[in-house]
């Protein structure tokens, strides 16, 4: 089992603080420490305010989020890095050189889905709804595989 769970993209405000809060709502075996990321973080962001929309409407804690920028610090110990895109997964590994490639997958791919997570920003609140509907289908396929290696 992982000592933590760090999901990147590249704010760290809507599809990286959605997906920790659908798999802290899920539950997963053990006490894995379950991070949101962002590859572009310059300074503390709140979550964008559509994310907070859809997750308000399906009870996911939003109270006092703020972005944090992913560091070394995250990745030390047994860590499972899940990014959005493959872009992501890339520039993981070229900015944090110490990080097995095998502990780095975009969520998709790990879970056995096809597509990436498309990133909502600047569309409709439809489609931040559909985001949300996307991440859960693959968070609880990631439930299941953590709970299955538990």
């Amino acid at each position: 089992m992982f000592e933590k769970i760090v999901f990147v993209g590249e704010s760290g405000t809507c599809r990286e603080p959605m997906a920790a809060a659908i798999l802290k709502d899920l539950g997963i075996k053990g006490t894995a420490e379950i991070l949101p990321r962002g590859l572009v973080v310059l300074f503390p962001e709140p979550l964008n305010q559509k994310a907070e929309a859809v997750m308000i409407s399906n009870g996911l804690p939003t109270e006092g989020y703020m972005s944090s920028p992913l560091t070394e610090e995250d990745l030390e110990g047994d860590v499972l890095v899940l990014t959005m895109e493959e872009k992501q997964r890339q520039k993981v590994l070229e900015k944090f050189e110490g990080v097995p490639p095998a502990r780095v997958h975009v969520l998709t791919e790990f879970v056995g889905d096809e597509l990436e997570i498309v990133n909502p920003y600047g569309g409709t609140l439809q489609m931040y709804g559909l985001c949300y509907e996307t991440l859960q289908s693959s968070i609880r396929k990631l439930t299941a595989i953590l709970n299955e290696d538990g």
